[in-house]
């Protein structure tokens, strides 16, 4: 491969083959296209002008002295499975993916935590620490291909995150290149750890435009052994958003509390072949675990047919072909122009509220409309969609999105509950926060960052 194939300053590209062997390095136009983008809607498409594939933290810090040296972007990615564009490539950028840094480490069972490469699948994870009745908790829809350090870039969340909470309350300590390539350590494997600032909390969920997490140790949490599971359908999604509110007047507590409207039943049932749709037009399907498990189950079931709920107690396989659908209700669909899922969250006492006017926008700007949520923490993936792409179709639909965006901060909400601000929701950042909070991260951004390489143009919108 010559020198001038990969576009690239020349002391640079020599560098990085002084660093990585040729199969870590590649210009070739399928890699090129594969990696541009992630699953998120993509609104300034750029090819990056190369790929490299770290196996090392030492091969990490070369590859980013290199590019501190000759300014040269960075794009850092894992599986690429973010739906905010946060692993976007930008123009001139190289990506660097850490996918090959899949180890695990360490699996210490007695103090209950785990210390992993960035590469390491959330699926494999839990696979390894399972065979000692542990668990990694944050179990983001992809967790069976997203990497442990998408998950923290991005601070997933998952099913199981209105008990267990979402990845910044899995993680203890961080391995970081920053940007000049020097290497920190930030927390402790301890639990508890309150000595200066925490630097660790602020890293996860910054979308490598801080520094480039190369390893992590994670709090582990007990698998159940007791594990029930509730589908109770309702007459109207309404009903079903109540029904949040209805189990927290119970006092119970689910590990799993997710709610599908009528639309996203029926794309279910046309994609797998269930019947989902006839049984109710709304579902609140519900996990509860732990030695209480049981007890919980009876006070939900009560508290919903309270409600108009038609409750089913669910056996094992049966729950778990439930929760497997709800995991992938999204089928194989990426965001695109014409079809948007969002991610909001709002307060669980405005559920109803919010459900019912995003029926009534997608009303009247005549989109179609499909609603899921993590109930039990608030966090809603409205998908709204447009049959064609005539700019006529797509101005009603960004209304839309416009406008659920400001319903949700109307309602003491986000603008993102767990995939993060990347590319795409950057345009709606300064109407949640305030611009001297944006100057501050600005600047905190400038401090890590000073040339600007890492991963730029996403989080944080530039100064206007």
């Amino acid at each position: 491969m010559a020198v001038q194939e990969l576009h690239l300053n020349q002391q640079f590209a020599h560098e990085l083959r002084e660093t990585l062997r040729g199969d870590q390095i590649s210009v070739a136009e399928s890699d090129l296209q594969t990696y541009a983008i992630d699953q998120g809607p993509v609104t300034d498409y750029h090819e990056p002008v190369a790929v490299v594939w770290a196996e090392t933290v030492a091969q990490v810090q070369a590859v980013v002295r290199a590019a501190a040296a000759h300014s040269v972007p960075l794009v850092t990615r894992g599986a690429g499975t973010g739906v905010s564009g946060g692993a976007h490539a930008t123009a001139g950028a190289v990506v660097l993916n850490l996918t090959r840094m899949n180890k695990i480490l360490e699996i210490n069972a007695a103090d209950e935590i785990a210390r992993v490469e960035p590469g390491v699948i959330n699926g494999d994870l839990n696979s390894a620490v399972a065979e000692f009745g542990l668990m990694f908790a944050p179990d983001p829809a992809s967790f069976k291909i997203s990497t442990v350090g998408g998950n923290i870039a991005t601070n997933a969340g998952g099913l199981r995150c209105a008990k267990y909470g979402v990845t910044r309350d899995a993680v203890l300590s961080l391995e970081v290149v920053m940007a000049d390539g020097s290497l920190i350590h930030t927390g402790h494997r301890t639990f508890k750890g309150v000595a200066g600032y925490d630097l660790t909390s602020l890293f996860v969920g910054s979308e490598g435009t801080l520094g480039i997490v190369v390893g992590a140790i994670v709090r582990l949490k007990y698998l159940p052994t007791i594990v029930r599971t509730l589908a109770v359908f309702f007459p109207d999604v309404q009903r079903a958003a109540a029904g949040v509110l209805a189990l927290g007047a119970a006092r119970v507590q689910p590990c799993i509390l997710e709610l599908l409207d009528g639309p996203s039943l029926k794309e279910l049932d046309i994609r797998n072949g269930s019947n989902l749709s006839q049984r109710g037009t709304a579902l609140l399907l519900i996990q509860f675990d732990g030695l209480a498990a049981e007890q919980e189950e009876t006070l939900a079931a009560s508290a919903l047919e309270a409600l108009g709920g038609t409750v089913s107690r669910e056996d094992p396989a049966e729950a778990q072909r439930l929760v497997d659908l709800r995991r992938n209700n999204r089928g194989l669909d990426v965001d695109a122009e014409n079809r948007v899922g969002e991610d909001v969250a709002v307060p669980r006492s405005q559920l109803v509220h919010y459900i019912t006017a995003l029926e009534e926008m997608a009303v009247r700007h005549d989109v179609e409309l499909q609603v899921i949520a993590h109930a039990g923490d608030g966090n809603l993936h409205p998908t709204f969609s447009v049959p064609t792409f005539a700019p006529d179709r797509i101005k009603a639909l960004n209304a839309a999105l416009d406008e659920s965006i400001d319903k949700a901060l109307e309602l003491g909400g986000t603008i993102t509950g767990e995939h993060g601000i990347g590319q795409y929701k950057l345009r709606w950042l300064g109407l949640e926060q305030a611009e001297p909070v944006l100057e501050m991260q600005r600047q905190i951004k400038a401090l890590f960052d000073p040339q600007g390489i890492l991963n730029p143009g996403k989080a944080i919108p530039a100064a206007s």
